[in-house]
């Protein structure tokens, strides 16, 4: 028999870490390229180099983390000690992150970088542990698409609020790119709501028993053997990593497109807003949608929607700007989706591996999950910064504006539309791969109580 449903507090409590994962996923990938080229004058090209290193190290860090999560013996469970250590140290590094000394541009640069590392490894130590609790914590999956919904309820709100307040705070407005101090305050004051997000999240989940009775499995090589041996997750975990670079293109270039191709710096909040608030008014569908048609087919269509907003933006050059934000809010739609469902979908194929294999392996299956993440949403910046290159971008610091060639224009429209249309193009295939089906969990659910062995992941 299935578990009761989960509390409130718990739905709830879980769903305000999202404010600090939607918050740091959105500030750096929407704002430090920029900070690099437009307020420390560093190259485009390098500028995305030193975006990417530090996310890269965390696609090495996570499923390390994962592991020792899964093996954690603790009276608070194996998840939440290294949830606090992650909310006491990252929100500080953070906020020292865009408080760069006036060293010149090369030691600026490193600092910055060297942050931005020491912001990355105490967010892992947040976010895995974090992202793994809803496969522990219930056995049903549409409780797990619920957990899922209040998630991205609260990471849509902290994508608006940081994506809109954040460039305000840096000093962007119609005439204005940001200003050295306007970076340091926006530091700080984000770096209070991520404290507060993490931390509320720890409390409140505080108590929370788990229905799967597992056992971890020790050695992270033998725990990467056996995760190749999840079909289902191996798939997803595809399909959303293609999707996050996608993502984090749209969100690398949405200042440079504000700026250079809007010509209204401020225009940022207004972008994040036709993203965002159609999202938040779409998570009931799309959660309805998972529920009729199965949530790898509902996944498909909000990537679709996505795809198309990706393709009118692409044109921004050549249609009414009503047109682009449109666009966005057609975008929006699909991200809601895009965002909830691969997230129920990865609780599931936790569950199945645990329904099969007997072992507590959540850490592992999610510190790979964030890692590829972390490395799509990375490769986002990367890839902006390296068109922006090809495209002939000539960096500025604060205090002097450049005219801007006619072919970085073009880059800056290709990086924030027509790659992340590619993109998500490619990501289709991989995720019709997935056939975990909801019929197919519950099946092997009612299995492992009598016999665990009955079928396999692999076989998926």
């Amino acid at each position: 028999m299935p578990e009761p449903a989960l509390g409130a507090r718990v739905r709830i409590g879980y769903g305000l870490g999202s404010f600090a994962t939607g918050t740091f996923g959105t500030v750096p990938g929407l704002l430090l390229l920029y900070y690099l080229t437009d307020i420390l004058g560093v190259a485009a090209g390098v500028a995305g180099l030193l975006v990417f290193l530090p996310k890269a190290w965390d696609v090495l860090l996570n499923p390390w983390i994962g592991s020792l999560s899964d093996r954690t013996e603790h009276r608070w469970g194996p998840r939440r000690p290294w949830m606090l250590l992650g909310a006491l140290t990252m929100p500080l590094c953070f906020a020292a992150m865009f408080a760069a000394p006036d060293l010149g541009t090369g030691p600026a640069a490193a600092y910055v970088a060297l942050l931005f590392l020491l912001t990355a490894t105490g967010y892992a130590c947040f976010q895995v542990p974090y992202v793994a609790l809803p496969a522990e914590l219930t056995d049903d999956p549409d409780e797990r698409a619920r957990i899922m919904s209040w998630r991205v309820a609260f990471l849509g709100t902290a994508i608006l609020l940081s994506g809109a307040v954040a460039p305000l705070l840096a000093g962007a407005t119609d005439d204005e790119r940001g200003t050295p101090g306007g970076y340091r305050l926006m530091g700080v004051v984000v770096g209070a709501l991520l404290c507060a997000g993490m931390l509320a999240a720890f409390a409140a989940t505080a108590g929370a028993r788990g229905v799967l009775r597992t056992t971890s499995e020790g050695g992270l090589p033998a725990q990467l053997r056996a995760a190749r041996t999840n079909r289902p997750f191996l798939w997803l975990l595809s399909a959303f990593v293609v999707q996050a670079a996608a993502t984090g293109l749209m969100l690398a270039g949405t200042q440079y497109f504000a700026t250079y191709i809007l010509g209204r710096p401020s225009a940022t909040t207004l972008l994040f807003a036709c993203l965002i608030v159609p999202s938040l008014l779409a998570m009931p569908l799309w959660l309805a949608t998972g529920r009729r048609t199965g949530k790898r087919t509902a996944a498909i269509a909000a990537s679709c929607c996505f795809l198309a907003g990706a393709v009118v933006a692409a044109l921004a050059r050549h249609v009414p700007s009503g047109a682009v934000y449109g666009a966005v809010a057609l975008a929006g739609i699909g991200y809601a989706g895009m965002q909830m469902l691969p997230m129920a979908m990865l609780g599931d194929a936790i569950a199945a591996d645990a329904y099969t294999s007997g072992r507590r392996r959540a850490g592992l299956f999610t510190g790979l999950w964030t890692a590829g993440e972390t490395l799509g949403l990375a490769l986002g910046p990367g890839l902006f910064g390296l068109v922006l290159t090809l495209g002939g971008f000539v960096s500025s610091d604060a205090d002097h504006r450049v005219h801007q060639p006619g072919s970085a224009l073009t880059a800056i429209v290709m990086g924030f539309g027509a790659l992340p249309a590619c993109l998500l193009l490619l990501s289709l295939p991989l995720l019709g791969r997935y056939r975990l089906s909801e019929s197919e969990l519950i099946r092997l659910r009612d299995a492992a109580g009598t016999d665990p062995s009955v079928s396999t992941v692999e076989q998926l």
